[in-house]
């Protein structure tokens, strides 16, 4: 399996994802070589304590700069950081030459299946097809589409995502939502595409909550907590969650508005936040995981997606499993599994203000939310997405 992150050296929900899905992979007994793209401080007692089953996952390393999420231009600015004269040229390069070293991983390990992660990934896999014969399976958690909110594309990057999805022997993706993307956008055929949604796992949640955090102080105060979790980037549509900020304060202005997560995109959104006149009503908590992100779902009366184009969205789950009802955008893969839940247009910032106010304003309906969506978010499990993923791979076992 080709993956990009593992918790806790995680900057997004792909990791996350990663990490759900192989630990449920593991638990049924699959055994997994896991390739990462960097040398990261994973101990073995710590994949052993996670993957404690009758299977086994192993972690294999080699030496890149890639990263989830990366553009050419940030790549180019890691490696003139680098003393090390080993990666590409460009982005592109240190794909191929990923490819090259996914290729000389693929002589030296046993497998029966091949499973990539997003488009970083597509061509490594694609070669250890190449050598070892096996069969190709693509996991779509995002098109180059969604990264640009259905903008103007990267044509390299499509050129490898259409390559993989036609090499693969079978492509999964995250969401309806994705899947017609796939069919309409790069022209696959809809039978070779199977839905396989995203899970949420409890124990993910780690750590102490100290209820000492500004948040839950703000609480604490009286204040009304609206929560944005999430990459300040384009696609997840953090500029139309201050627009909507800024409506709502001026019915409700005993509120704050957090937005937790890091990107790109931070230093416009604190100068948007001034130019609104509502910066001292906006917190930017910067990147919180275990304890600290569940007191921030737990301190927070309502969370907001309000994503431009969103394959999946585990943050929903997430923010429902603390209890805490969400609003989340039409155009996410995730309003196919939470039906109990206020759902916007994300460029719709009036509604937006609406249903936060309505939320805000009225308990009975915060807590049907939350009880019923809560019970939906139970049901999206890991476990359940790891099944799918044996059945694919055993019928493509079979099949060959």
């Amino acid at each position: 399996m080709f993956g990009w992150e593992f918790p806790p050296h995680n900057s997004g929900g792909l990791g996350v994802a990663c990490y759900g899905l192989s630990k449920a992979l593991a638990q049924d007994g699959v055994r997994i070589s896991f390739v990462l793209p960097k040398k990261m401080e994973v101990s073995a007692d710590f994949l052993k304590l996670v993957f404690a089953s009758p299977g086994e996952i192993k972690l294999e390393f080699f030496n890149s700069l890639l990263s989830p999420y990366l553009s050419a231009e940030s790549y180019l600015s890691r490696r003139a950081a680098s003393e090390s004269g080993l990666y590409g040229d460009s982005l592109f390069a240190e794909v191929e030459r990923y490819a090259a070293l996914a290729g000389a991983i693929a002589d030296q390990e046993d497998f029966n299946i091949i499973h990539a992660h997003d488009w970083l990934s597509f061509l490594a896999g694609i070669e250890a097809k190449k050598r070892s014969g096996k069969p190709l399976v693509v996991h779509v958690h995002a098109t180059e589409y969604d990264r640009t909110g259905d903008g103007v594309i990267n044509p390299f990057v499509y050129k490898i995502e259409r390559e993989g999805m036609t090499k693969a022997d079978k492509i999964i993706a995250v969401s309806d939502f994705t899947k017609n993307k796939i069919v309409e956008k790069y022209g696959i055929d809809p039978r070779k595409v199977m839905v396989v949604y995203n899970g949420d796992d409890p124990s993910s949640a780690s750590g102490e909550m100290s209820g000492e955090s500004l948040l839950s102080r703000m609480k604490e105060a009286g204040f009304k907590i609206v929560l944005f979790v999430g990459r300040f980037t384009l696609q997840k549509g953090p500029d139309y969650f201050l627009r909507a900020a800024k409506k709502v304060l001026e019915i409700e202005p005993d509120v704050f508005f957090a937005m937790v997560g890091s990107g790109d995109m931070e230093g416009q959104l604190r100068q948007e936040a001034g130019a609104l006149g509502i910066s001292g009503r906006v917190v930017f908590t910067g990147f919180l995981r275990g304890g600290e992100l569940a007191e921030a779902f737990r301190a927070a009366d309502v969370l907001v997606m309000p994503s431009v184009s969103e394959p999946f969205g585990i943050v929903p789950l997430e923010s429902l499993r603390n209890g805490t009802p969400v609003i989340i955008s039409k155009q996410s893969g995730v309003s196919e599994v939470i039906r109990q839940a206020l759902k916007i247009d994300f460029w719709d910032v009036d509604e937006m203000a609406n249903k936060i106010v309505a939320v805000l304003r009225h308990p009975p309906l915060s807590e049907q939310l939350a009880r019923d969506g809560q019970a939906e978010a139970a049901a999206a499990t890991w476990e359940s997405a790891a099944e799918k993923c044996i059945n694919i791979y055993q019928k493509l076992l079979t099949a060959n």
